[in-house]
């Protein structure tokens, strides 16, 4: 004989806000811009050649990029020792596009530059010499 449930209440499993956070997540990693392959923060804004101004703190900018690349994949290390400046370099490992990511924070404001990779320099022509013959 079979026993009917005790109640009747349908009851989602319990990871479903688990499920939510991370659509969240997708979706604002998926808003971010791409430039030369690295990712950054919604709201940059561009100050120079590869230069961009960060629209959070120096501690939310780090968060964003630990969410973006993972610390056991994409190493990081302090670059400056300073009073007053904060600096962090985000390597990429694979090297293409870019070849690292360096966060800094200087007179309270938060700037991320995108280290390019470094081509390979093509040796250049020599010039032929002239010949010395007369006709």
């Amino acid at each position: 004989m079979m026993r009917a449930l005790d109640t009747m209440r349908q009851r989602f499993y319990k990871a479903r806000p688990l499920g939510a956070l991370m659509c969240a997540l997708w979706a604002v990693v998926a808003s971010a811009e791409v430039v030369s392959g690295a990712q950054l923060p919604d709201g940059s804004q561009k100050v120079g050649e590869n230069r961009y101004r960060a629209p959070k703190d120096f501690e939310a900018t780090l968060d964003y990029y630990r969410s973006v690349y993972s610390t056991s994949s994409y190493p990081r290390r302090q670059i400056v020792n300073q009073p007053g400046v904060k600096a962090v370099h985000i390597t990429n490992p694979s090297g293409k596009n870019f070849a690292g990511l360096n966060i800094y924070e200087a007179n309270e404001e938060v700037r991320i530059y995108i280290v390019p990779t470094q081509q390979a320099a093509k040796p250049a022509k020599k010039p032929e010499p002239k010949s010395g013959k007369k006709k």
